[in-house]
């Protein structure tokens, strides 16, 4: 079973989150691997050493989430990147100010990491206020970077980043 092994507060700049939008999860993710579509942002950013000094713990394939009660939910595939970077055709794009983000590091099989309800209170318990948007928005995300998520341990188990941003 995963469990959330770290929960700390880091300092991000602004960033523009380049990506496509969905209604929902689902198995989107090829799609991306398919068409290159990591590779395209990453190139248009100026290459993976560009990507790197996004910001301590960035540079990962992300899956964006907003939430906000009475408003459907909004799921959304891409990657952080500079505030100032162009938008490639056929994408879409969210501009977030400098901020906090709380992450939890959850900790087990691929296939037990993404069950992240616990993050959210996990966050709060450490002393983190999360942050809405001006129409009562809650940002979260899954932050699957190399080599932690990528590379499993001895045991088989990875860690998973899962950020929401914080006051």
């Amino acid at each position: 079973m995963a469990e959330i092994i770290k929960i700390f507060r880091e300092e991000v700049p602004a960033m523009r989150f380049i990506c496509k939008k969905y209604s929902g999860f689902g198995p989107h993710w090829g799609a991306w691997f398919a068409n290159g579509w990591f590779d395209l942002l990453e190139s248009n950013m100026g290459g993976t050493a560009s990507i790197l000094n996004v910001w301590p713990n960035g540079a990962g394939y992300v899956g964006l989430e907003r939430r906000a009660e009475g408003q459907p939910f909004e799921y959304r595939i891409g990657m952080f990147c500079p505030a100032d970077t162009a938008v490639p055709d056929g994408f879409e794009y969210v501009d977030f100010p400098a901020m906090g983000l709380g992450t939890c590091w959850i900790y087990g099989q691929e296939k037990e990491v993404h069950k992240t309800s616990a993050c959210r209170a996990a966050v709060e318990a450490a002393g983190m206020d999360i942050w809405c948007d001006a129409h009562g928005g809650v940002w979260s995300f899954e932050n699957c970077l190399c080599p932690r998520y990528t590379t499993p341990d001895e045991n088989g188990h990875i860690i998973m980043d899962y950020c929401y941003y914080v006051k």
